[in-house]
């Protein structure tokens, strides 16, 4: 039987995540939770769902979330990197092979849930069997969990999900990415310089790609003084997925065996 060329199946609407609600249609110009958040025109008079207190409330509950589904996680590492990054580019190739090599490590895969790298390692990982996660985030345009994600949670507010990344991961795996993946590289970074974490190797994969950002915190940031010279110590830089995944695993060695 020929499927009719106007069948429901070939007209799929895009859609995107407002926490566990979807949207589609018409209903994708709401503006994202974040916007309304952030956004410093008042609301409508006398909607209590539009205040800030109501939103305190919606903003604990995506804690309490997170906290239940990731809880029982175990050994994790994020992996960062672009979402426009195709599947036949090398860059997927190596996030996927990342992935596999973590998982046969024993650790599980937590990514940003998204298309391109992100998607290359959760595969890796289902790949060797191992627990695959994704972390998504509303955002104003169209987007889903990639299909290789097992266990995955919308978050509608950013510094909710990134808590989760932090608490529930024992390390980054970053590759080349934009904004975001450089947003994540930098707050880890800032959190191990000043404590907040202890003992959490945050690794650059891909050295072409990310030696000129290194020149530039070598010979500006920290020859002006603006970061000492041994925060540039805070990080590794490989293309190798081996040395990556033994960096990683001889850190998390070292500090069971000081007992911290």
């Amino acid at each position: 039987m020929t499927t009719p060329p106007d069948s429901f199946s070939d007209q799929l609407p895009p859609e995107r995540f407002k926490g566990p609600v979807v949207l589609r249609r018409s209903e994708m110009s709401r503006r994202t939770s974040d916007q309304r958040l952030l956004d410093q025109r008042p609301e409508a008079p006398g909607d209590f769902t539009r205040t800030d207190p109501w939103r305190v409330l919606r903003i604990q509950a995506e804690f309490v979330e997170g906290f239940d589904a990731l809880a029982t996680l175990g050994p994790a590492i994020s992996v960062f990197g672009s979402a426009r990054t195709p599947p036949e580019h090398p860059e997927y190739r190596t996030a996927r092979e990342i992935g596999r090599a973590l998982g046969r490590a024993g650790y599980a895969v937590v990514t940003g849930g998204g298309p391109g790298v992100m998607e290359a390692a959760n595969r890796g990982a289902v790949d060797v069997g191992a627990p695959s996660v994704g972390i998504g985030i509303e955002l104003p345009h169209e987007q889903r969990l990639n299909d290789w994600v097992d266990l995955g949670i919308n978050f509608r507010y950013f510094f909710a999900r990134k808590t989760m990344f932090v608490k529930y991961t024992q390390g980054f795996v970053v590759l080349p990415g934009g904004f975001g993946t450089l947003d994540e590289l930098f707050e880890a970074l800032t959190l191990v310089q000043t404590g907040k974490v202890t003992r959490f190797p945050v690794i650059l994969v891909g050295t072409a790609f990310w030696s000129p950002l290194i020149a530039w915190l070598e010979r500006t940031v920290a020859s002006d003084v603006k970061i000492a010279p041994d925060d540039l110590e805070l990080f590794h830089v490989t293309d190798s997925v081996e040395q990556a995944v033994s960096i990683l695993v001889e850190a998390h060695a070292a500090s069971n065996s000081s007992g911290a």
